[in-house]
């Protein structure tokens, strides 16, 4: 990589860490390549990235965010997981740990704090941004919905008398 490339590198990296409301620091060695492309898809479609990059490379990206704290964790084979959800890294990378022994999470960073391994997982077992989406939508509509229901009912009632004078007055004819 050119210097002007690893400048590129390190500036958009900065960019979307500074963005982000968490980042999962892990170790990846000994996973397969069918792993590591099953781990980035669970991480697309969750709503975060997972990136394999140079420590030095990383630690330089952190070191004006919020998170450079955590500069610290990259030593060895790395990788970083972040989003702008703070729990849906932790989610997949928490799941991911649990299937596959060579994958090990370091420990991370939360809006700017350091966190451990227990506060991670933690965050894993929170409703992500869309699960709390949601669950809001369905609070706001339910009084609508019982609103609704409520003022269209005594039409029903009105209907439903009518409908059986009607059926009477035919068979008293």
């Amino acid at each position: 990589m050119k210097r002007s490339e690893k400048k590129d590198f390190v500036s958009n990296l900065k960019n979307e860490f500074s963005s982000s409301a968490s980042i999962i620091v892990a170790e990846y060695s000994g996973l397969t390549v069918n792993e590591s492309e099953s781990l980035r898809k669970e991480m697309r479609e969750s709503g975060a990235k997972f990136k394999v990059t140079k420590n030095r490379l990383t630690k330089l990206a952190l070191a004006e965010t919020q998170f450079k704290d955590i500069s610290d964790l990259f030593k060895g084979p790395t990788a970083v997981a972040y989003s702008t959800d703070p729990v849906a890294p932790a989610k997949v990378a928490v799941n991911f740990e649990k299937k596959f022994d060579k994958f090990k999470i370091i420990g991370g960073g939360y809006n700017g704090e350091k966190i451990d391994k227990e506060k991670i997982d933690f965050l894993a077992k929170l409703p992500s941004l869309d699960e709390l989406r949601g669950k809001l939508i369905g609070l706001i509509s339910a009084p609508a919905q019982k609103i609704a229901s409520i003022a269209t009912e005594p039409g029903a009632q009105i209907a439903r008398l009518i409908s059986i004078n009607s059926s009477n007055s035919e068979e008293s004819n």
